[in-house]
């Protein structure tokens, strides 16, 4: 079935769904992969990358490659959502994703700006951390 110049197969569909079940954190395509053929598609890893990469080329899916040579991960985008306006904050525990879409980001474009001369591109950057929910488990575990 072809919609506005791409085909729906029942992967590309299923890959969507899954994505869409994980909102709010980062799959890799592994991970996709696993849950295919765990719900009994026969794919590979190929037809995988393929989808991602057209859904990344649509705009549908957000894709961070971190500079370490680490594998690329991928997020729903959300409409409305600017990600090439705002840093994002990738938890190292449950591998949350947080668009900084705040005012402060603008004081920091406007003194890297004046400051040092420094114009800011956020597409793509990705600070690491831990979110509140893991620094606190993390505290927990190392204070008992």
């Amino acid at each position: 079935m072809k919609r506005s110049g791409t085909y729906s197969t029942k992967s590309r569909q299923e890959i969507m769904k899954y994505l869409e079940a994980s909102a709010g954190r980062t799959v890799s395509a592994s991970d996709i992969l696993d849950h295919l053929q765990g719900i009994g598609l026969n794919v590979s890893p190929t037809t995988v990358y393929r989808n991602l990469d057209r859904l990344y080329e649509e705009k549908k899916i957000l894709k961070y490659v971190a500079e370490k040579g680490e594998k690329a991960v991928y997020q729903l985008e959300v409409e409305g959502r600017h990600c090439a306006d705002h840093l994002h904050l990738k938890c190292l525990g449950c591998g949350k994703i947080i668009h900084m879409d705040c005012d402060f980001m603008d004081e920091v474009r406007e003194h890297l700006m004046r400051g040092h001369g420094f114009s800011l591109q956020c597409e793509g950057t990705v600070l690491y951390g831990y979110c509140e929910a893991c620094r606190k488990k993390k505290e927990g575990l190392q204070s008992s």
